[in-house]
């Protein structure tokens, strides 16, 4: 099983003891982990589960049911590519076969190099700019493969 350093078993210790008294608290505390962490690490699952008194299959279930979840630390850099109907119909899914193609990766995964996470997004509230892609928090809307390039490079300059 995967391990984790001191200080990230520290820090999901801690999070699971700050939030366990709240009704309902296994995703906040899994959604805590992940933005202290950039995701949910296996040997998190077993820390979590005792500290809320569940067991690790349903402490499991949830972490793999929700594609937010991530079970592998970020690039340096997340791009999400919106995925709903109205930026399907304006041309997402081949901006998506170009984004997979320029980066090399599917959804989910990173770049070899750790520069780029590609996650797929089910609406970023941005229909009337279709397609729209979100960069590190930064919205892009009217994406085309070439806008996607210009972002990537641009991105790529960046630590």
């Amino acid at each position: 099983m995967q391990t984790m350093n001191p200080g990230d078993t520290a820090t999901v210790r801690r999070i699971v003891s700050e939030l366990k008294g709240r009704p309902g608290p296994l995703l906040e505390v899994l959604h805590a982990v992940q933005a202290a962490l950039g995701y949910i690490p296996a040997a998190a699952v077993p820390l979590v589960a005792d500290g809320l008194n569940l067991s690790r299959a349903e402490v499991h279930g949830v972490v793999t049911f929700y594609h937010y979840f991530r079970h592998s630390a970020p690039g340096a850099h997340t791009v999400s590519l919106c995925q709903a109907e109205a930026c399907q119909s304006k041309g997402a899914v081949a901006l998506a076969d170009h984004a997979r193609a320029r980066l090399g990766v599917d959804f989910h995964g990173t770049t070899p190099d750790g520069r780029f996470t590609l996650e797929p997004i089910y609406c970023l509230g941005n229909c009337a700019c279709s397609p729209a892609v979100m960069i590190d928090g930064r919205l892009h809307g009217r994406v085309t493969a070439e806008r996607f390039d210009a972002l990537i490079d641009e991105q790529a300059k960046r630590p």
